[in-house]
């Protein structure tokens, strides 16, 4: 069962080609530190793109509940009237976070290091992850945390009073404990120093800037060094939303593989800490082109256009990319099915430990619908059956997972037979138009 209500079961039937333009929402990573970092300025942050989906509107009321105004205009045109740094208000009542592990562990980060006591809970997956690799450094600031057993929500955090800068190490790549270092730092005196021996995404650090931050980065030997002073007075912006290139990998992925497609997604960010999924897509010999490049809010942008490509060979995903396309393995494991060999995704550890197992999900799936995987603890391996090759016919969990769902919706566009997900409910946390936006297209997708 869906932690956002009873399981709406969703079959994906073979389709003719996807044509046409796919707007997809406006970034989650971004719109959630818009949220965020506007509560903690001073004064009316400006947001227009902002993604409606009900992971941010879930850090739209958090950050009510900590004082700031959060009003919505309509049409993705939102204002946050912030409190500025270390003026958190004490919620009255539980901070729930629904699907987000993203909002859960960032707002921890913004009031561990102010004077306040905060209860966080989530559904069903959230509440099933482990919140020990934030918590445990938020520690290091003087921040107490009470918690379920293996650190898992339901979870206190009692906010450090007179709280310490930190010289912190990320032992694994992950752009959230960053982020919930840095914004924690944002309140602590003195300098707050976060080493990340891998590049992960670097909205924080780039929004940190445009707020008024004093930040830091610097390649060492010993890694990407990321320095912010704290105690700032952080100035409220106008910030452009660009579109989510981790929902882009959805429309860009069916035209991939469905037989005469041709479709524009226009107003993608490329950062290169998120456009991994489209380097991967070109070199196994995708139809995928970047037209109208351009910047917008300091994030490079461009209009994708994707083409049927028949001609997809597997081939072996660098680790060292996993940071920067870490969200897109679930369906680019589709696209490898659709592929000629092997395509080998190794370094992706983090896959265990997202909304679902990722890994185990996706496997589970795939072998259902006639496509060999192979996996270990932080690799796996999808054997290709060629272009219009997939059996499918199955009907797979989504385990509460968006992008598990939504990953198995664009296979059955393209086998041999339909494919079922048990519950496309959590689709609704990161992408509410995704089946509006893919029926337009041209995909057949039915409920139940």
């Amino acid at each position: 069962m869906s932690g956002h209500g009873t399981p709406k079961p969703m079959t994906s039937h073979r389709c003719g080609p996807l044509q046409g333009v796919a707007e997809v929402p406006g970034d989650k990573s971004i719109s959630h530190r818009s949220l965020i970092l506007g509560a903690m300025a001073v004064g009316e942050t400006k947001i227009t793109g902002l993604l409606e989906g009900e992971d941010v509107l879930d850090t739209a009321k958090a950050m009510q509940a900590f004082g700031a105004e959060v009003v919505n205009h309509g049409g993705g045109s939102w204002s946050v009237f912030g409190v500025g740094v270390g003026g958190f208000a004490e919620p009255e009542n539980v901070i729930d976070c629904g699907n987000s592990g993203t909002g859960v562990r960032l707002i921890m980060g913004a009031m561990a290091t102010q004077p306040i006591t905060a209860t966080f809970t989530g559904d069903a997956s959230l509440n099933g992850r482990p919140m020990a690799r934030i918590t445990d450094p938020l520690a290091l600031f003087g921040t107490q945390t009470v918690g379920r057993k293996g650190g898992r929500l339901p979870m206190t955090i009692v906010g450090a009073a007179d709280p310490v800068p930190v010289r912190y190490v990320v032992p694994v790549p992950s752009a959230q404990v960053k982020s919930a270092m840095l914004l924690a730092g944002l309140n602590a005196p003195g300098k707050t120093v976060v080493i990340e021996k891998e590049a992960t995404r670097d909205h924080s650090e780039r929004m940190l800037a445009g707020f008024g931050a004093e930040i830091t980065v610097e390649e060492t030997d010993e890694g990407r060094v990321i320095t912010l002073t704290g105690r700032p007075e952080l100035k409220p912006q106008e910030i452009a939303v660009p579109r989510d290139p981790s929902s882009a990998a959805f429309p860009v992925c069916a035209a991939i593989i469905t037989p005469g497609s041709d479709v524009l997604v226009p107003g993608i960010g490329l950062n290169p800490t998120r456009a991994g999924l489209f380097t991967t897509l070109r070199e196994m010999g995708a139809d995928l082109t970047y037209e109208n490049e351009r910047t917008e809010g300091g994030e490079p942008v461009a209009d994708l256009r994707a083409r049927y490509s028949p001609n997809m060979k597997g081939i072996e995903v660098p680790p060292a990319r996993a940071a920067s396309m870490i969200d897109e393995y679930p369906v680019l494991s589709v696209v490898a099915a659709h592929a000629t060999g092997d395509t080998m995704m190794a370094g992706v550890k983090e896959l265990r430990v997202k909304e679902s197992d990722r890994i185990d999900a996706m496997a589970k799936g795939l072998s259902a619908c006639g496509v060999t995987v192979d996996e270990g603890e932080d690799w796996w391996q999808v054997t290709g059956l060629g272009p219009e090759g997939v059996p499918g016919g199955a009907t797979c969990a989504s385990q509460l997972d968006h992008r598990i769902a939504m990953a198995f919706m664009v296979l059955g566009m393209a086998a041999q037979n339909p494919v079922t997900v048990d519950d496309g409910g959590p689709i609704a946390t990161s992408f509410p138009i995704f089946e509006p936006l893919m029926g337009a297209l041209g995909a057949k997708l039915i409920h139940g």
